[in-house]
């Protein structure tokens, strides 16, 4: 593999006044992503600063008044990072940990997800700082009203539209929907995706990160020559993402030996009965509890023998400190960020291949740009159909950033930056700068 440049530092002169150079947070290693990249990027290179400062990012206050009476503030933020390729694109999470330094970052990491397969957008991300568990439904409707309403003034479906993320799903999208339909004056279906199928959600769009990630990494374990029948898969976080690819990998003779959410985690080397852990997870909220398999300590998840591991939760979940006791032979990011560039290092020392969250957890998106497509024509898609046109959208860009980092003897995130940053930067010079 060539060499990659530098990444100690990042220079003082690309830092917005916002930001502190020892406080990067998720928005450092970002930056450290698109420095690696940057030797590859030819003449675009004169314009990668456009990478490095997002374009437009709206914190506003999101006040409320809770069942109790009292009135509660909280944090929102809508990050457009870049809108070269088209509207903004990303989701929206409600947690407590929220800061502008992850939405900044997770808003980056959109526009290079929506570029690498080649969706017409560009991206963006937000948030709320708020633990949803301890709202009523009333309070957490209220909240998403209001914060719909603050933000408001630049979303819209062909300026950047919000879907689901961590905490958020379909009923938080039906509100967004509505709070921007009522305050437009007519119904804007497109504003939102991943809603109910009955307000104009699209078919397949529950399993479509889940089934990009079992995709592309089915077609990186055959350039390994790691069959999936028989292989054992780890996976962090079994919701929404986790458990659906959790389950299509054991569909395909895997077995899922390991599983780790916030609740605990467990180990069963003959592999878990996934339809049962997803439904039991369904009932109690977390893996914790499930008949059968071993409890272990939390950091141990790391060093479970297994072929593949999943990643599926939160960010900077893989660091220097437990990167050396992965086993895996191939990672496969499901959550967003999940692996830091030092981590990145240690494991590409060790020879196991990492399919970057950039292009592993791209088919929810790919399937919103199939809803926000049906929405504009009122004409809808058959499952069917969706999943067969995600799995051809998934392979074809994966065959691609696998040939640019045979090319240029670069990891698959390196390449993966190289295709994607080079569509952005592309379309950025060719519109030019206006006034």
């Amino acid at each position: 593999m060539s060499s990659v440049p530098s990444t100690s530092a990042v220079p003082q002169h690309v830092l917005p006044s916002y930001l502190q150079a020892d406080h990067l947070g998720p928005w450092g290693n970002y930056l450290k992503q698109v420095d690696r990249v940057t030797p590859y990027l030819g003449h675009l290179s004169r314009w990668v600063e456009t990478l490095k400062r997002p374009k437009r990012i709206l914190i506003v206050d999101v006040p409320i008044e809770m069942d109790n009476g009292t009135i509660a503030h909280f944090e929102g933020y809508r990050v457009q990072h870049n809108l070269s390729r088209g509207p903004g694109k990303g989701g929206v999470r409600f947690h407590q940990d929220v800061t502008l330094s992850e939405v900044m970052a997770l808003s980056a990491w959109m526009s290079v997800k929506n570029a690498a397969v080649n969706v017409p957008y560009g991206g963006a991300k937000g948030g709320i700082r708020v633990d949803p568990k301890k709202l009523s439904r009333a309070e957490l409707e209220r909240m998403t009203r209001r914060y719909t309403s603050e933000i408001g003034l630049i979303i819209g479906p062909t300026k950047d539209i919000p879907a689901p993320d961590v905490n958020t799903n379909g009923q938080i999208m039906a509100w967004m929907m509505d709070t921007y339909s009522m305050n437009t004056g007519s119904t804007a279906t497109g504003v939102v995706t991943g809603k109910p199928v009955d307000l104009g959600g699209s078919l397949g769009r529950n399993e479509a990160t889940g089934r990009g990630v079992f995709t592309v990494g089915v077609e990186a374990a055959q350039h390994l020559g790691l069959k999936i029948e028989g292989a054992r898969v780890a996976v962090q976080g079994f919701g929404n993402v986790g458990g659906t690819a959790g389950r299509l990998f054991a569909d395909a003779g895997a077995r899922v030996v390991a599983v780790q959410d916030h609740t605990g985690t467990l180990y069963q080397e003959a592999g878990m009965d996934v339809p049962a852990l997803q439904a039991h997870v369904q009932q109690t909220g977390g893996v914790a509890g499930f008949a059968g398999a071993e409890v272990l300590a939390h950091e141990a998840f790391w060093g479970v023998p297994c072929d593949i591991l999943i990643p599926a939760a939160l960010e900077s979940q893989i660091t220097a400190d437990n990167a050396d006791q992965i086993q895996a032979r191939l990672i496969i990011e499901g959550a967003n960020g999940p692996t830091t560039p030092e981590a990145d290092d240690i494991l590409h020392d060790k020879g196991v291949l990492i399919l970057p969250d950039v292009i592993a957890n791209a088919g929810g998106v790919t399937v919103s740009y199939f809803e926000w497509v049906q929405d504009f024509s009122s004409f809808f898609w058959s499952e069917e159909e969706i999943n067969a046109r995600l799995v051809r959208i998934m392979k074809e860009a994966f065959a691609g950033i696998w040939q640019v980092a045979q090319e240029h003897q670069v990891s698959l995130r390196t390449a993966t930056f190289i295709v994607a940053c080079t569509r952005i930067l592309h379309a950025r010079e060719m519109r030019g700068l206006y006034p």
